[in-house]
């Protein structure tokens, strides 16, 4: 009988593979995982708390920092919730223009998402073509909001910004190009056997499984639920256009990559609608006091980021600075599945599934 000894191994928070500075205690024996441990708070710049002290404008931007990888959003859920609070009825013009950027947001992060998932199973290529493309969506949200990474683009009734001349004429043309480039992801990834072997089966889990550890996003999606808020709860001006919800049964590695890839193509086909559907002029930002007060009372409102379901909740006494700010974040949740996904896996399991729950650290420890 072979006797193995168990050993306590630190997986981050200096690993490339966590994404960000994330720490997971694993216990291991031989090389089975007997117990893990997510260990958080590394990045914790404390947003809510310092959103007390801030103006209402003055909190976007905090905002931008949480998801980094999906700021668009971010900026939305924040201003969705004081409008829902005030009653403000946002531009048509300024409604395009918000889906349009978290689309393109969508898109961008989940090619980082594919590329750095393939990066973490030894596959240098796609993350090489996976960023060459993020950078053609980096350049159009740098032309609509002058920064590269954290957009401070929306603002409560609207947006800062209008399209400069030809945005949407890029975005248009975008879009072909993109698609084709998808397939060739395709058939350099999804079809390879390799890649096949290394993912299916992994870290599989239920329908009731997602539901009960308040799973969203594609973690809930890839287990056949077929929920997306932009269907199921549709806000700003997404119940005018055309796309599916993907969804995949399996529950494993392999399905969270399907569904990822499933939604840019279906984000292509919202940008696509979008560019057509465009006003050709229109206000911007509808007509709100310079200083915002919400008036006293709540509101909670929850849109779909790449990650998932981000809920924004704020308690006002009127003033111009929120009494409390909450985030429900995505990544935070999902995150809680992980030592129930790896105890019983093979060590050399572990970075597959981490890097299939597409976390961001920002996010997860606020």
């Amino acid at each position: 009988m072979i006797r193995t000894e168990e050993m306590l191994l630190n997986v981050g928070p200096q690993h490339p593979s966590t994404h960000g500075v994330f720490r997971l205690v694993v216990k291991i024996d031989g090389e089975i995982i007997t117990e893990a441990k997510p260990v958080i708070g590394y990045l914790h710049r404390g947003t809510e708390k310092l959103a007390e002290n801030l103006q209402y404008t003055q909190i976007i931007p905090y905002t931008d920092r949480m998801d980094y990888l999906s700021a668009m959003t971010n900026n939305y859920v924040i201003c969705h919730a004081v409008e829902t609070m005030m009653g403000i009825q946002v531009p048509e013009r300024a409604d395009f223009l918000r889906v349009m950027a978290m689309e393109l947001g969508r898109i961008a992060s989940h090619l980082v998402a594919w590329g750095t998932y393939l990066l973490d199973l030894g596959a240098t290529s796609p993350f090489i073509y996976a960023f060459r493309d993020r950078e053609m969506i980096i350049n159009m949200l740098n032309e609509l909001s002058g920064a590269r990474l954290t957009f401070n683009y929306m603002r409560v009734g609207g947006v800062k910004w209008d399209a400069p001349e030809g945005w949407v004429e890029k975005v248009r043309d975008f879009v072909p190009y993109l698609r084709e480039q998808v397939k060739g992801y395709h058939d350099l990834v999804t079809g390879n056997e390799i890649f096949l072997d290394r993912v299916t089966g992994v870290g599989r889990y239920t329908k009731e499984d997602a539901i009960n550890y308040s799973l969203s996003g594609p973690n809930l999606r890839c287990t056949g639920v077929k929920w997306d808020l932009r269907k199921d709860e549709p806000y700003s001006i997404y119940d005018r256009f055309d796309f599916d919800v993907v969804t995949e049964e399996s529950g494993d590695c392999l399905a969270r990559y399907k569904v990822r890839m499933g939604e840019v193509s279906q984000s292509l086909n919202i940008l696509e609608q979008a560019c057509e559907q465009f006003p050709a002029e229109g206000e911007i930002l509808a007509k709100v006091p310079k200083i915002i007060k919400a008036p006293k009372g709540e509101a909670f409102v929850r849109i779909e980021s790449p990650r998932g379901e981000i809920g924004c909740y704020i308690s006002s006494d009127g003033k111009k600075e929120p009494y409390r700010l909450k985030f429900r974040r995505p990544s935070f949740y999902n995150l809680q599945i992980l030592p129930k996904l790896l105890v019983g896996e093979n060590i050399a399991n572990l970075i597959a599934i981490l890097g299939a729950v597409d976390i961001v650290l920002g996010e997860v420890d606020g």
